[in-house]
């Protein structure tokens, strides 16, 4: 149980940099300063209505920092509306509800030590409530606003932190994808020396002692090489069988043009310099190119035409795929362009999925020739 605790007590908030202040947050700020004065102004059942206001308005800013500070700003605010409730006598204003909202924050974006301290915080409130002179529907209602506003909480935490894991989930096989075709690129190169090595130490009897000596090491560290590689996208690859098909290339981004006459028609033109142009990066143009007209086969409303270009000059590739189908309701990015998004920056590149200014939909990325995000 202790061990239980301690590893609550040490759990860590919802996201490590929460969302800071929003133009949302100073209209909700605003609309709480409004409430409270007009309700000051035209309720008749408040003893001291400029007292009631004062205090409602002194606890509203907490509502700008309650993501960055949710346990602090519940603090502020519930001890301001506690003594509210002990100094009128508990007219207080309707709006003070808003501190709610502070609630609802630590349990969306609290540390596991947060947690546990607001949840003391919550429950002496509620029985400071069962003690003061209230009617028992008063303190049901309270009972169970408080516990619908929890649950809501910890419904949309576990949500964000299933969709978080995915994310990380989908970015860890991108990163083991693009591992392949490093490794596919390197060993070949490796290969490469190794035979070259043999060859040597075939035809050593005619050369020097220290050629041989040479050709010893560089088969030895080529062999070495091979072997440890193959040993880091083996745990990459997490029990999966090896792929042996050969990398792709630019050349093969041809194949995804429609075959038949089917909607949408895809077309795709290549241009360039495109035999310059590293594997690793050419695999991943391909891939990035593949996944785009996957996404538009799949999500794209009314589609007649996919175009794919892909132009390859001195400074890279740049590649472009535009739908001209109806645009969906915004929605948060799919897995596959966060994992486009992925792919691109680990080359150093970018990669950006939006609306296409004439209407569709369109998909950029530009990739360096050379160059590997640390």
């Amino acid at each position: 149980m202790t061990g239980l605790l301690r590893l609550a007590w040490n759990a860590p908030g919802a996201a490590p940099r929460p969302p800071r202040r929003v133009w949302r947050d100073w209209a909700v700020l605003l609309l709480v300063v409004a409430a409270a004065a007009l309700e000051a102004a035209f309720r008749s059942d408040l003893a001291h209505p400029l007292t009631a206001a004062l205090l409602a308005l002194a606890a509203a800013p907490t509502l700008l920092w309650r993501r960055t500070r949710p346990l602090l700003m519940l603090v502020i605010s519930f001890s301001v509306m506690a003594s509210a409730m002990l100094l009128l006598d508990g007219a207080v204003l309707y709006t003070s509800v808003f501190a709610i909202l502070n609630l609802y924050a630590l349990v969306r974006w609290g540390s596991g030590r947060a947690l546990i301290i607001g949840a003391g915080i919550i429950l002496g409130n509620l029985v400071a409530s069962a003690l003061i002179e209230r009617s028992l529907g008063d303190l049901v209602g309270e009972i169970a606003f408080t516990v619908i506003v929890v649950s809501l909480g910890l419904a949309v935490r576990f949500r964000a932190s299933i969709r978080r894991r995915e994310l990380d989930r989908v970015k860890a096989l991108e990163r083991e994808m693009l591992a392949r075709d490093l490794h596919d690129t390197v060993a070949h190169h490796v290969s490469a020396i190794a035979i070259r090595a043999q060859a040597g130490l075939a035809t050593a009897a005619l050369n020097p002692d220290a050629a041989t000596d040479a050709l010893l090491v560089i088969e030895a560290e080529a062999s070495k090489t091979l072997a440890e590689m193959r040993g880091i996208v083996g745990v990459l690859r997490q029990g999966t069988e090896p792929e042996l098909a050969p990398g792709r290339t630019l050349i093969d981004i041809a194949d995804l043009a429609s075959a038949d006459h089917a909607a949408p028609r895809v077309d795709v033109q290549v241009t360039g310099a495109l035999d310059s142009i590293p594997p690793t990066v050419a695999a991943a143009v391909y891939r990035l190119a593949q996944e785009s007209v996957t996404n538009a086969r799949r999500h794209s409303r009314n589609a007649t035409l996919i175009d794919v270009r892909v132009e390859a000059d001195s400074g890279g590739v740049r590649l472009t795929v535009a739908n001209d189908g109806d645009v969906a309701p915004a929605a948060a990015p799919g897995y596959g362009i966060i994992g486009m998004i992925e792919r691109a920056s680990l080359l150093g590149g970018t990669c950006h999925s939006g609306r296409a200014p004439g209407g569709g939909w369109v998909v950029t990325a530009v990739l360096p020739r050379v160059g590997w995000a640390t």
